[in-house]
């Protein structure tokens, strides 16, 4: 009897960058020509964000999931600068009404600028997009992008109302992350999907996929904030603690604490405290809430790995599985 031959290796974070370096390279150099403006203070807000980089994971998802689908190309690029620019426009506004002052180890555009140019210059990208996207001239496009940019909306107010609320459950929690994270994941890989003509099934196994991936994210991101070396993740540890934000490790701590340190912790949260971080620190670590949420995270992105049975196999699938892994993974 033969032997089975081994299924692919998985690739990492770097072997996935470099399969899609050539359309990387496109999709930033689109996203550099329509960053253009006459108007001097947008151009030196826009470059400052942009040109902080990050893992530009959302868009690098639309090209991947349509090559994963069988197509890509100029349609492709355009998508994923429009998912790019939504993206950035919504980091830009969080920054202010968080008071944030560092973002991806750099000073925000809030913190140089302040918060009037800030909120004017999301708003430049936020409407550029909406320009890329008429171009496109596809009606299931403007569709999907519209019902997504009015779910992060809400879940921006919806966030909003979680603030200092020692009440928030896990249930809360996943609502505000699916709107404020995972929808913008979802439909970056659907609208992949679409771009390469693939059937709805196929968009909307992408987006399952997607969707799970997006909660992993933002899940691992929360605990990265409890946990991560703060140079690493280029922020203020505790950030979430200082703004009174309830994330899925303090949730699980508050949950299977004794009577008397839930009374602390529910004013600690209403007065976002971050000088209690020690204690909320070692509520965490008694009550294994580092663990349970990156079982949680695990669990998505186990999910997202699942919906990707239902594509042909490619490099392109695995490279899909493999930011899955990574979603979880990471220090940063």
């Amino acid at each position: 009897m033969s032997a089975q031959p081994l299924p692919p290796a998985v690739p990492g974070i770097a072997a996935i960058q470099a399969l899609a370096a050539g359309e990387m390279a496109a999709v930033d150099a689109l996203i550099r020509s329509r960053l253009a403006s006459d108007v001097v203070l947008i151009n030196q807000i826009s470059e400052h964000i942009i040109a902080a980089g990050g893992k530009r994971l959302r868009p690098m998802l639309v090209v991947m999931a349509a090559r994963a689908a069988g197509g890509g190309g100029p349609g492709a690029h355009q998508l994923a600068a429009i998912i790019e620019f939504i993206h950035t426009s919504t980091l830009l506004h969080d920054d202010v009404v968080d008071e944030s002052d560092l973002r991806r180890g750099r000073k925000t555009a809030n913190a140089l600028w302040g918060n009037a140019p800030s909120v004017l210059v999301g708003d430049f990208l936020y409407s550029r997009s909406f320009q890329l996207m008429v171009e496109l001239d596809s009606m299931p496009v403007m569709r999907i992008l519209a019902d997504t940019t009015n779910r992060i909306a809400e879940g921006e107010v919806l966030q909003l109302l979680h603030v200092h609320n020692p009440d928030t459950d896990e249930a809360a929690y996943l609502r505000v992350i699916e709107r404020k994270t995972a929808v913008l994941f979802a439909a970056a890989t659907r609208l992949g999907g679409l771009m390469a003509g693939a059937d709805e099934a196929t968009q909307q196994a992408l987006h399952d996929y997607g969707l799970a991936l997006g909660l992993a994210f933002q899940i691992a991101d929360d605990v990265l904030d409890y946990t991560a070396d703060a140079d690493a993740l280029g922020k203020n540890l505790g950030d979430d603690l200082a703004e009174g934000k309830a994330t899925l490790p303090l949730i699980h701590a508050m949950a299977h604490s004794d009577d008397a340190c839930r009374e602390r912790l529910r004013s600690i949260i209403e007065s976002g405290d971050a000088g209690a971080m020690p204690e909320v620190l070692a509520a965490i670590g008694q009550t294994g809430g580092i663990g349970y949420s990156r079982g949680r995270a695990e669990h998505f992105a186990a999910q997202a790995e699942a919906a990707l049975d239902a594509l042909p196999a490619s490099d392109w699938r695995e490279a899909l599985r493999g930011l899955a892994r990574y979603a979880v993974a990471r220090n940063h």
